[in-house]
C-alpha cells in the first residue's frame, strides 16, 4: 500500500508518540474527536497499527521502517511492561522527568509538578498539558502513579537509568 504525504506524516506521528491513545493523536492532528482519529486510523493506516492489551495504539515493525522518525520508546520493552532505556519525548515531558520525584521519593500531584516546572524553568504550562505529559510518560513506563487522595506521580526508574531525548 502506498501512502500519501499526509498519511506518511500521520504514521510518523503514531510511531513517534507510541504507545498512544486517540486523544493524544486528536490533539496532534487537530481533529474534532477521538472517533475521527479512530476512523482515520482504520481507513488510512489499518495495516500499520494495532492496539495492545491495554488498548494503546502501537505501530507495526513495517510502519517503523516506512517513516524516518525514531519510535518514542523501544516497542518490545514497554509492550512487555519493562522500562525503556531511552525515550524520545516532547520538551515538556523531558522537563517533567527532570523535576518529578524519584522512585524512592514521595510522589507528587499534578499541581506540585506544575509548580516545580514553574520554578525550575520559569515556564507556565497549562495544568492539562502537565497532566497529559505525566500520563504519556506513564504509558511509556517511565512514570508510575501512586493513588492517594488524588493520583500522584513519581519516576518508575532512577534518572541515571534512562536517557531522555527531546524529539525534533
Amino acid at each position: 500500500m502506498s501512502l500519501t504525504d499526509e498519511e506518511r506524516g500521520r504514521l510518523a506521528d503514531v510511531v513517534r508518540l507510541q504507545p498512544t491513545k486517540n486523544g493524544e493523536l486528536q490533539d496532534a492532528w487537530e481533529m474534532e474527536s477521538g472517533s475521527d482519529v479512530h476512523g482515520y486510523l482504520e481507513n488510512h493506516l489499518k495495516e500499520y497499527y494495532y492496539r495492545d492489551d491495554d488498548s494503546l495504539i502501537r505501530t507495526t515493525a513495517e510502519a517503523n521502517d516506512l517513516v524516518d522518525v525514531e519510535p518514542g520508546v523501544e516497542p518490545d520493552a514497554v509492550a512487555k511492561g519493562g522500562v525503556p532505556e531511552t525515550v524520545r519525548v516532547p520538551e515538556l515531558e523531558s522537563r517533567v522527568v527532570d523535576v518529578l520525584a524519584g522512585p524512592d521519593e514521595r510522589s507528587q500531584s499534578v499541581v506540585s509538578v506544575l509548580n516545580a516546572l514553574r520554578e525550575a524553568y520559569d515556564a507556565d504550562p497549562e495544568v492539562d498539558a502537565v497532566r497529559r505529559a505525566l500520563r504519556s510518560l506513564e504509558r511509556k513506563n517511565v512514570v508510575e502513579v501512586v493513588y492517594r487522595t488524588v493520583p500522584t506521580f513519581r519516576l518508575a526508574v532512577a534518572r541515571d537509568e534512562i536517557t531522555v531525548e527531546i524529539e525534533e
